[in-house]
């Protein structure tokens, strides 16, 4: 199983004036360093929960059907297709009448409908690919508030701390950012990895 980022999210959880109100900054100077601090603290935190934050496109592929696909990066938004490559060789898409999105759970799962099967797919590698869309919404104001606050912190943490090694008095301290306790704010959130 792989996967690939199809479209990435057209804006942050974090809007700049947010995180420039948060880091105390009035100038533009830092503009571009505050918006890649956004973005990698974005990105940290969805690879930490195991969840997409802001509207993506993500495709997943599959050498054959399981008996069911499960789907990453939740909450699940919605399931653009299934395509697949036949016994003969031939590309396919699956009608949507096919299959059943148990978006329930997180993560979701995609099952046959009743009284369907899976077809059988050409012994080729990624013969199946399943293109979805997922995260909260397409707009910050769509992530839950608890993660923002996550997010703000560690912001901070980064700009404050430029480097992961921080030099005090002639000594060597690994900064342990974000600290423990701001952890803790992620926690309901976070998707168990796969067994």
């Amino acid at each position: 199983m792989s996967r690939k980022l199809i479209t990435a999210p057209t804006v942050e959880p974090i809007a700049l004036a947010d995180a420039k109100l948060h880091l105390r900054v009035g100038t533009t100077s830092e503009d571009t360093l505050i918006s890649l601090m956004i973005a990698a603290a974005r990105e940290e935190c969805e690879n930490e929960i195991r969840r997409a934050l802001i509207t993506q496109t993500w495709e997943k592929y599959l050498d054959a059907f399981p008996e069911a696909i499960e789907l990453f990066y939740p909450p699940l938004q919605s399931v653009t297709s299934i395509s697949y490559v036949d016994a003969a060789g031939t590309p396919q898409t699956l009608a949507s009448t096919e299959y059943v999105v148990d978006d329930k759970q997180e993560p979701a799962w995609i099952v046959p409908a009743d009284l369907k099967f899976w077809p059988l797919t050409r012994g080729v590698a990624n013969a199946v690919t399943v293109r979805f869309v997922c995260g909260y919404g397409s707009a910050d104001t769509a992530v839950p508030k608890a993660i923002k606050n996550w997010l703000l912190l560690r912001i901070g943490d980064l700009f404050l701390n430029r480097s992961s090694v921080v030099m005090e008095s002639g000594s060597i301290n690994v900064a342990s950012v974000p600290a423990r306790f701001t952890g803790s704010l992620l926690d309901r959130y976070r998707i168990s990895p796969p067994l």
